[in-house]
């Protein structure tokens, strides 16, 4: 059985080739191509390899590059920082013996971390590696929606964005750089062990169901922190603007904590606030907890 992190490195390079054009590294295109990037070749003449010894690096096989080969070809495949990062986790865990079963146990959020989130005036909630969703404030509830009308187990930010029942988000014209964010989060947790069954769970579901889902992973992004701009369509309100910044929780890997802000004195922050009030105002009237 081949080594998981060697798998998962093969891929990242494949797909990071695929991205490549001839004229992006200097390279006349010559004549009729059968693949749509670079071929092996062409990045083992660029990084200084041979053809062979790359390609069974590509192929998940036994192979054990040294840092500087790493160098090579993220040099050769025009890799940038975060990239880069994930390239040498992969390769340096591929050259450790298969690692026996971390830990799979369930998430946990303590109690001050509960505690923060009650007294945060703001949207946040806290997910796990695998961006299950584990705990939100009653602002979070306002904007995203009641948590408590999904199982568990369903409460994962990638199942939601992909959910058919949901596709009303879709309209967002930001939805398809959220999923990628969302996607290359959780190809950083896969790189810290890429066996982890929610991993596989989550990610297997997805690649079956969904070939929107196949397109986005296939590309291989990462996310190592991230932060940006999302706009929700609400109803009630209008459009609400918001920001949204990502923290890590102690732990490692370790959940986050994902939290969204409006300039105060915007009317982004007044909707946002007039929301939560709608939102009080009808779960005191039917009793909600």
């Amino acid at each position: 059985m081949s080594h998981p992190y060697a798998r998962e490195l093969g891929d990242f390079l494949r797909a990071r080739r695929g991205r490549l054009r001839p004229r992006d590294v200097g390279l006349e295109p010559g004549g009729r191509r059968k693949v749509a990037g670079l071929r092996r070749e062409e990045v083992a003449l660029l990084a200084g390899l041979s053809t062979d010894y790359y390609q069974r690096m590509e192929q998940g096989r036994e192979v054990r590059p040294s840092d500087d080969v790493l160098a090579a070809i993220a040099g050769a495949l025009g890799l940038d920082e975060k990239e880069r990062r994930h390239l040498f986790t992969l390769a340096r865990a591929a050259r450790r013996p298969v690692p026996a079963r971390g830990d799979h146990g369930p998430e946990r959020v303590p109690e001050g971390t509960r505690r923060l989130l009650r007294v945060l005036d703001t949207p946040a909630v806290v997910l796990g590696r695998h961006l299950d969703l584990l705990a939100w404030n009653p602002m979070a509830r306002a904007l995203l929606g009641d948590p408590d009308g999904h199982p568990p187990e369903r409460l994962n930010m990638l199942l939601l964005m992909f959910d058919d029942a949901l596709t009303g988000q879709r309209s967002c014209p930001d939805w398809e750089r959220q999923a990628l964010d969302y996607i290359g989060m959780m190809r950083v947790a896969v790189a810290a062990d890429p066996t982890h069954p929610r991993a596989t769970a989550v990610v297997g579901e997805l690649s079956i169901r969904s070939a929107e889902f196949r397109r986005l992973w296939a590309r291989h992004d990462v996310r190592e922190s991230v932060s940006g701009t999302k706009t929700f369509r609400v109803p009630e309100v209008g459009d609400i603007v918001l920001d949204w910044d990502t923290y890590p929780l102690p732990g490692h890997p370790g959940p986050v904590m994902l939290v969204f802000t409006a300039d105060p004195g915007s009317a982004d922050a007044d909707r946002l606030r007039l929301l939560a009030s709608l939102h009080a105002t009808r779960r005191h009237a039917g009793g909600g907890r």
